[in-house]
């Protein structure tokens, strides 16, 4: 192991929580209790969801783009209560490609399979080629990225293993590097599924019918082959399904899913996962904004050799979401659980909710367990950031629910030598907004900034609030409907001051908004400034 990854695999183990230690959310809760459901089942931005059931458990995995750790790994006994493992990537490549902000760039749409006592994960990186990893322990480490085929343009890519010894790969074209999209091609795979081996077959074409048609996942039923890909666009879209006796066609289709009479736009791209008694259900995603990708739970009846997802309202076979409906039939009753959101940085560990804009520096972050706290050293902002969006060094996580309230308590140590250090709750996105504190001259200031279209790399807009009485200081971010958040502070832990300004948050590039942290600074020393982070803690937004 070189150096690089050293460094690498050594900072990653702080970002390793015991994963027995579970809690169940204070803002989103799929699961009511009385053996029904409500959508959606994960109010998160699991982007493009891919579900594989193996025994009674079922894995998950999900688009992550350019944050750090990568794939995302999810466990749930009954595909309603999930709970949040691991992840499959610890850092990505090239690594010096990624060691800043990739936005949009790197994992897109991945298929989990198990093949052979083993588990499998492809995704296309639209700018290097598809990639596989593979293990044996889901909740353990994978092997380093294998690259199955080289090329630009090349996403969202699905394996099958047949009967007869032949494996195949589906896959489609991003039009933005390929010059190419709405085509879905079918290629033979070696049996150990690591390299295509050959050009394949174009076996479907959506331009006259199903533009945008993408999102490819390969499954074969009753001696039929079956490509289940979304089309029509990311919110606007349907889910299509292609049938056809030869993998490489020709296919047939059938709409199983669309909105219909529903607010659930552009239901699509997702899993279908059969039960061990034979039911069948379908995890898909909406893309619902600044909340970003989040993920429902439909049933699905199969009518002959053509499926319906969801309620089939007019009879003809393509169904809508439902928003409430009895569990899956798992055969038991399991606890509830979610997604982790809350750290009390207690222990050796930080939480797995916790992601890195681009890959980490091992002197971004220590846990402090002797104290319960998270230490973030401040680091030198890039030459070529115009603001926070270039900036890599940003601890975010998903929004976990529509309506919540994020609470942090920060301890600031600036560097004496230096004026400038920046720390602080950020709600970011395309635009973004915090409230943190900055070092100067005469002591430490709070202060707040909001940023309209980072992206395109507009400048900051910053409203001094006051210089703060010692170091210390709780900072609130309230999410209401509509994404729209409202800052506010407390410097006695007890009596919040609200910012008078409110801020709507935005999506990232192909993500939701994140909230999170950030400690940065202008100068570069032989020693940085630091803040100790306490707590960070969701709850129910409070009228």
């Amino acid at each position: 192991m070189n150096f690089i990854k050293l460094v690498f695999s050594f900072f990653f183990i702080i970002l390793l929580p015991n994963i027995g230690a579970s809690q169940v959310s204070k803002v989103w809760q799929a699961d009511q209790g009385d053996g029904t459901y409500i959508n959606p089942i994960l109010h998160a931005d699991y982007s493009d969801p891919d579900v594989v059931r193996v025994g009674d458990d079922f894995y998950m995995t999900a688009s992550s783009f350019n944050a750090v750790p990568g794939l995302p790994i999810l466990h749930s006994k009954d595909l309603v209560n999930w709970e949040l493992i691991g992840y499959a990537l610890q850092s990505l490549e090239p690594n010096d490609h990624f060691s800043k902000p990739q936005h949009g760039n790197g994992v897109w749409a991945p298929a989990i399979r198990y093949h052979e006592g083993e588990f499998y994960i492809y995704w296309g990186d639209p700018d290097f080629g598809i990639f596989v990893v593979k293990t044996k322990d889901p909740a353990g480490s994978w092997n380093e990225p294998i690259l199955v085929e080289a090329g630009k343009g090349l996403i969202d890519p699905c394996p099958l293993w047949d009967e007869d010894g032949k494996a195949y790969l589906s896959h489609a074209y991003a039009g933005s590097r390929a010059g190419i999209k709405s085509v879905l091609v079918v290629k033979p795979m070696n049996w150990e599924g690591t390299k295509t081996l050959g050009s394949g077959k174009l076996v479907f074409d959506g331009h006259e019918a199903h533009p945008t048609v993408e999102g490819t996942k390969f499954y074969k039923r009753n001696g039929l082959y079956y490509i289940f890909a979304p089309a029509g666009g990311v919110s606007t879209g349907w889910q299509l399904i292609l049938k056809s006796k030869n993998p490489y066609g020709p296919y047939e289709e059938h709409i199983a899913l669309a909105q219909g009479n529903t607010e659930i736009n552009g239901p699509h791209q997702g899993a279908w996962v059969k039960l061990e008694n034979g039911d069948d259900w379908f995890v898909h995603f909406q893309d619902k904004d600044a909340y970003g990708r989040i993920v429902h739970l439909q049933p699905m009846v199969w009518n002959g050799d053509w499926p319906t997802i969801g309620e089939d309202v007019d009879g003809k076979g393509t169904g809508q979401p439902v928003m409430r409906h009895k569990k899956p039939n798992v055969g038991k009753t399991y606890p509830i659980v979610t997604p982790i959101h809350s750290d009390e940085f207690d222990g050796n560990d930080i939480g797995l909710q916790w992601q890195w804009h681009a890959n980490p520096k091992a002197t971004w972050a220590f846990a402090n367990p002797a104290k319960g706290q998270l230490r973030l050293f401040t680091d030198l902002i890039p030459e070529d950031a115009k603001n926070l969006w270039g900036v890599p060094n940003l601890l975010l996580q998903k929004f976990p629910a529509e309506e919540f309230e994020t609470t942090t308590s920060l301890t600031f140590h600036p560097n004496e030598k230096l004026k400038g250090e920046k720390v602080g709750l950020i709600v970011m996105g395309m635009s973004y907004a915090y409230l943190g504190l900055e070092s100067q001259e005469d002591g430490i200031y709070l202060h707040y900034v909001s940023c309209i279209d980072a992206e395109n790399g507009k400048p900051e807009k910053k409203t001094i609030i006051k210089k703060i009485d010692g170091n210390k200081i709780e900072l609130r971010v309230s999410v209401t409907k509509g994404a729209k958040c409202e800052f506010s502070y407390s410097e006695d832990g007890k009596k919040f001051t609200n910012i008078k300004e409110t801020f709507e948050a935005t999506p990232g590039k192909w993500i939701g908004a994140k909230v999170g942290l950030f400690a940065t600074r202008n100068t570069q020393i032989n020693d940085s400034g630091f803040v100790d982070v306490d707590w960070f803690r969701f709850a129910e937004k409070v009228e």
